[in-house]
């Protein structure tokens, strides 16, 4: 063979030919009608090669969330105390729509075959529960021992998923058009926003103000008792003093 003559394509790994066989007959065949005998047929391999790669039919269609949610807990464990927890949260929902965004056709395809089996809807749901899980578990080891420190997790991990999930789909119905990350982004900072700064800081105690006035509330509600006949003067006087201390 002379020097100027091209290599073979090399083959592409087992794991993704199961993976590119299983999408073509799906979308050929339909999943309903698609078996892994089909799969495994097409891809030139083995039922046992199938099953060393994917517990199930199911599996094949979701073949990168294991490594992904892998590697999401991880990103969480190697978080200091120097981490804002929110959006140490806000980052790891980051790294599941790298995943997406790497192969936005394949990503697209599979969209639209979740929407079309009810059983792959299902499947994704507990997809997604896997992730709010680890994200709410992380919360609940950052804000333990404060009030309602659970109650904060449980539901700053929902909103992290649902803002990530409204963006990404959004984006997938699109085609994969557009900016996924900026949209992503968009959707995340509006968590951050929202909680971040209530989330990482206790409540603090009540205070007494200087004379005459009550104490600034830690839902900012100020309560200012004074003298009816106190001139107007002195009341602002005394609501910017209690303002600053509270």
């Amino acid at each position: 063979m002379s020097s100027s003559s091209a290599a073979p394509a090399a083959k592409p790994p087992m794991r993704d030919a199961l993976v590119a066989a299983a999408f073509r007959l799906f979308l050929e065949r339909g999943y309903e009608q698609t078996t892994v005998d089909d799969i495994v047929a097409l891809a030139g391999v083995g039922r046992r090669s199938f099953f060393r790669y994917f517990p199930s039919k199911e599996d094949v269609v979701f073949p990168d969330h294991e490594g992904c949610l892998a590697e999401m807990t991880a990103f969480l464990a190697a978080s200091g105390p120097e981490h804002e927890p929110v959006r140490r949260v806000c980052d790891a929902a980051r790294l599941v729509l790298r995943m997406y965004a790497e192969n936005p056709a394949f990503s697209v395809q599979r969209y639209r075959l979740t929407r079309q089996v009810p059983g792959l809807r299902a499947y994704e749901l507990s997809v997604v529960w896997r992730y709010e899980r680890a994200l709410a578990e992380y919360l609940r080891a950052r804000f333990a021992g404060r009030p309602d420190g659970t109650l904060s997790a449980d539901v700053i991990a929902a909103a992290v998923v649902a803002a990530h999930n409204n963006a990404l789909r959004c984006w997938l119905r699109s085609e994969g058009e557009g900016d996924a990350g900026a949209a992503v982004d968009h959707a995340l900072t509006y968590v951050q926003r929202t909680y971040a700064r209530s989330a990482d800081a206790p409540a603090a105690p009540a205070r007494g103000g200087p004379a005459g006035t009550g104490a600034a509330q830690p839902d900012d509600v100020v309560v200012l008792v004074t003298r009816r006949d106190a001139p107007l003067w002195r009341l602002v006087q005394e609501l910017e003093t209690a303002l600053d201390r509270g």
